[in-house]
């Protein structure tokens, strides 16, 4: 278990044990002397309370007996503890990908570009493909190379082409035309009136197979 998987679990029992008792306070009967050293360690990074001796008289008082330790999270702990528990994952590693996902790399370009275009899907007519703004959240970065890395399906990749043009038809082309020349799709508007737009692969229309470039809310 690494340092931040320990921590959590620290502040879980924290918080379910304060939660059970009327005052809020985890008591020194209720952890192991080990979890109480780690409890120590919490304190100082401000995310535990510790009692101080007026609170374990008042904690005595209402036990009945000698209350030497206790401790209780603080607001810092209870928010670390909430975002911990749904904090987006890591990517799997390539062998573990699932095998209708697409290793993608990203240069931090293009990544600041699609954050935005998912930060935009409640406001746009074609919004990005479902599990595409899951995807940017979990994304990992190889700081060595400078990538942001995602699994993506095609539909996704598709999508990501759609906002890689939105950026290329509001500044810069130069993220759309390199995701075209890495992964052979990029996106094309319409030719003709009403025609769906397609994002096409090596010059191939897909819009109308019925995948994510017709979806469009209007």
């Amino acid at each position: 278990m690494r340092n931040w998987e320990r921590a959590l679990s620290v502040l879980e029992a924290l918080c379910e044990r304060g939660q059970a008792a009327e005052h809020g306070w985890t008591l020194d009967t209720e952890l192991l002397p080990p979890h109480q050293q780690q409890v120590n360690a919490l304190e100082s990074q401000g995310l535990v309370e510790l009692a101080c001796r007026e609170d374990r008289a008042e904690l005595s008082a209402l036990e009945g007996r000698p209350v030497r330790w206790a401790a209780r999270l603080t607001p810092y702990g209870h928010d670390t503890l909430t975002y911990g528990c749904c904090r987006p994952r890591p990517e799997p590693s390539p062998g573990a990908a699932a095998p209708d996902r697409q290793l993608v790399e990203l240069i931090p370009s293009q990544m600041t570009a699609l954050r935005v275009f998912v930060g935009l899907a409640d406001q746009l007519r074609v919004p990005p493909a479902d599990g595409l703004a899951e995807r940017v959240r979990a994304a990992s970065c190889d700081h060595g190379i400078k990538r942001w890395r995602l699994y993506l399906t095609q539909e996704q990749m598709e999508s990501v082409a759609y906002g890689l043009w939105l950026h290329r038809m509001t500044g810069s082309a130069a993220e759309a035309n390199r995701f075209g020349r890495e992964y052979g799709v990029v996106y094309s508007p319409a030719r003709a009136s009403g025609e769906e737009p397609p994002a096409v692969r090596g010059g191939a229309g897909v819009g109308g197979r019925g995948g994510w470039a017709g979806r469009g809310r209007y």
